[in-house]
Parts: structure tokens; sequence; C-alpha cells
């Protein structure tokens, strides 16, 4: 009985340092190996592998911190995994070729984009069901929620709009016009503007969320570089709003924009083909994916100055980190 009780706390202190709890962890899926790492934050070094399905892109975490959503594209579905053991725990029924998703505020509904059925899927995480299939236009990809979750924007890269989405009726209920390829949409954290990337049209489309109208475009030009090496991609703004940076896929940097002049102040030259971005808690870096360079980038927000680049899986494509 003593060498059961042995053998059973053992195994229980084995299970404890094989999984520790990192703070900040950051989760990359990896287009190509179907895999998701995981780099501990404080030290730029990836800590676990974790398999998942195949061709994982778009990735977040739970408001809670406890599970990791991941769009399995080509398994049709988005996996769970519990962020405590890293264990796939279940999935939600996310439609075809999920590419790309957005978590509403109260962390409670996702919107999915299907990019194969020109739809996007609004999925209960809690009860696991589809509240509602709204069809968009062709190839949706782009997924935006304003703060307060009463408008979800998509894009559509073949028809090339914006759609905003009453997250109440689940109905369109504006369609703005942008440049070729759309591919990301993000709000500001004000809720006042939407910015849509726009891959082969190389811009940025600034939106007026009241007047659902193009106020302004951003332009990128990088000297020695071709303009339609300039791919915009991922976004992200700042949380007091006044900053924004956009992946520009193969020129290999990312711009960093003044948010409120829309003013390109800086190119940041990371690894090959950066694609999205996402923010630390604490504001203090934005990591890039570099999918043909396998890596990730850290770039620090107050010098804007790549720190360092952490080797992660094959095809790197979508990055997450956990709140606080």
């Amino acid at each position: 009985m003593q060498r059961l009780l042995r053998q059973l706390y053992c195994a229980a202190v084995a299970t404890v340092i094989a999984e520790p709890a990192w703070a900040n962890a950051v989760y990359v899926s990896n287009e190509k190996d179907n895999t998701v790492t995981i780099v501990d934050s404080d030290t730029m070094e990836p800590v676990k592998t974790i398999n998942v399905g195949q061709r994982p892109r778009g990735i977040t975490v739970s408001r809670d911190g406890k599970f990791l959503y991941v769009c399995a594209s080509d398994d049709d579905t988005v996996e769970i995994i519990d962020t405590a053991t890293h264990e796939i725990v279940g999935s939600l029924p996310s439609g075809p070729d999920p590419e790309l998703f957005v978590l509403s505020p109260d962390g409670k509904t996702l919107y999915v984009a299907n990019e194969d059925d020109n739809l996007v899927t609004v999925i209960d995480v809690e009860q696991k069901s589809v509240l509602a299939e709204i069809p968009v236009g062709v190839e949706p990809e782009g997924m935006g929620i304003s703060p307060d979750g009463k408008i979800m924007v998509n894009t559509s890269e073949t028809t090339n709009m914006a759609h905003f989405i009453d997250t109440e009726s689940h109905e369109i209920v504006s369609n703005v016009l942008v440049d070729a390829r759309p591919r990301f949409a993000q709000f500001k954290p004000d809720g006042s503007e939407v910015w849509v990337s726009a891959e082969i049209g190389g811009t940025i489309s600034v939106i007026d969320n009241a007047s659902r109208e193009v106020k302004h475009k951003i332009n990128f030009e990088i000297q020695g570089l071709r303009s339609e090496a300039i791919q915009p991609v991922g976004i992200r703004i700042s949380a007091d709003g006044k900053k924004a940076y956009v992946a520009l896929g193969p020129a290999n940097r990312v711009a960093v924009v003044n948010a409120e002049t829309y003013e390109v102040e800086k190119y940041v030259l990371v690894g090959q083909r950066v694609w999205q971005l996402a923010f630390t808690p604490d504001g203090k870096y934005i990591i890039s994916t570099n999918g043909l360079s396998n890596d990730i980038t850290f770039i620090d927000t107050q010098s804007d100055e790549p720190v360092k680049s952490v080797t992660v899986g094959a095809l790197p494509w979508g990055v997450t980190v956990a709140p606080n």
C-alpha cells in the first residue's frame, strides 16, 4: 500500500513539474506542422509544443485564460485546449474551413469566418452550439468586434468589402467597399473607427464606425521594395488608441503608425512573411509571426525596436497571449 501511495505521489509531482504555469504564455499556431508552440514571454523562450488538428490558423484565449481556441482549418473545427493541462478537451462546431475568428467582449460568443462557404458562424461557447450562420461575401477572413460587442465586422477577400453585422439580430447593417483582398479588421479601443487591411491593395482603410464611410487610407512605401511586396495583413492598435502596428507580409516588416494622424512613423524589420500580431497584456511588447522564417519577433513598444526572435514551428500563422 505504501509503495502504491509513493508511486501515485511521484506521478502527481511529475505532472506538476511537467506542466508549469507560465505568466503571459504566448501561443503560436504553426500552420504547416499542425502544432501550437508555447513561449514564455518573460524569458522569451519556447517551453512546450502541443499537437493539434490540421492547418491551425486563427487562435485566441478565453477571457478567463482557462481555454485556448484554435481554428483547425482542414479539420473543419475549432479545437478547445485546456491551458492548465495543454490537452485538447473538446471542439466547437465551426463550419467548413474556419480561418479566423473573434471572441465577444464577454467571452460567451465566438464569431468564425468560414472561407469555403462564405458564411460567418456564430457559436455559443458555453453550450458549444451554433446560434446563427450569416451569409457574407466571397472568401470571408478578417474578423473584428466593437468594444461594446454590438457590431462585428467581417471582411471578404474576393468581394473586397467590410460587412458590418449587428450581433443581436445577426444581420448585415452596412457594407463598405475597401481595396483588394481585405485580410483583417481591427476596432479602435474607443469604437470610433475600424481599420481594414488590404493585402493586394496595399492599404489600410480607416472606416468611421458612425457613418460607415472610409475617412482615410494609409499607404506604405519602403525604399528598395516594390509596392507589390508590401502587403498589409494583421493589425493591432494600442490600448490608448495612439499607436497602430501593421504586419506587412513579404515586406518582412511591421509598420508603426500614428493612429491619430495616420502617419507611418517607422518600419521595423522582423522575420520573413510577417502575418499576425499580438500585444502582451502590459502592452510592453508586440509579437509578430514570421511564417517563412519559422519564428516570432518580440518588439519593444517604447523604442519600437525588435528585441528578440524566437524559433517556433513550421509556418507560424497566428499568435495570442494569455491574460494576466
